[in-house]
């Protein structure tokens, strides 16, 4: 199996990055991986001129979406922030999901077809709220990452997690992620 871990924070060190580590480190056991950290990548988030021509891709987005092509599972790891991804986060969904590339339109329909169908997908998402907000806090993140990105893209629907409240987590909670994640890891799911 090819497996691509993203971790979706743009901090340099966060719960994001130690979650992923941790799913690197078990699917690295069975699995190939291609690993990205948001906060390595330097582009330009914006899509500037939308898609009424091309914005050349800077070389870690091309390579980004080379993984993604490759890749059999996508795992992303990523907080929410004000009922959202951060932004560098969607901003790489904007400059790397491109018509074209995870889809297109056929002629003279406004349906798409996508272009990255074959794939599933792990999301795992932290967020401070309280756990009594988790659900509300992530519909409107799963709905634009899962639904109108990545299943619009052709890839399956994908399995979820939510983790919080990370500010209210004590050590022993901290670890049960971390065990839930590893399993993840483990079973490459």
């Amino acid at each position: 199996m090819k497996i691509m871990v993203l971790n979706g924070n743009p901090k340099t060190d966060s719960l994001s990055r130690h979650l992923a580590d941790i799913y690197e480190v078990e699917a690295r056991e069975v699995a190939e991986v291609r690993r990205f950290n948001l906060s390595q990548m330097a582009f330009n988030p914006s899509l500037d001129i939308g898609y009424d021509s091309d914005q050349p891709l800077e070389p870690c987005l091309v390579e980004f979406q080379n993984a993604l092509t490759w890749a059999d599972h996508l795992v992303i790891v990523a907080p929410i922030w004000w009922g959202g991804v951060p932004a560098k986060l969607k901003g790489l969904v904007d400059r790397t999901f491109l018509p074209g590339f995870a889809f297109r339109y056929a002629s003279g329909s406004p349906d798409p077809v996508p272009l990255l169908a074959g794939k599933t997908a792990r999301l795992i998402l932290t967020m401070d709220a309280p756990d009594t907000f988790l659900a509300e806090q992530a519909a409107p993140v799963l709905a634009q990452l899962d639904r109108y990105t990545l299943q619009f893209s052709g890839i399956a629907p994908a399995e979820v997690d939510l983790f919080g409240s990370v500010i209210m987590a004590d050590e022993a909670q901290l670890q049960q992620w971390g065990e839930t994640v590893r399993a993840h890891g483990a079973a490459c799911r």
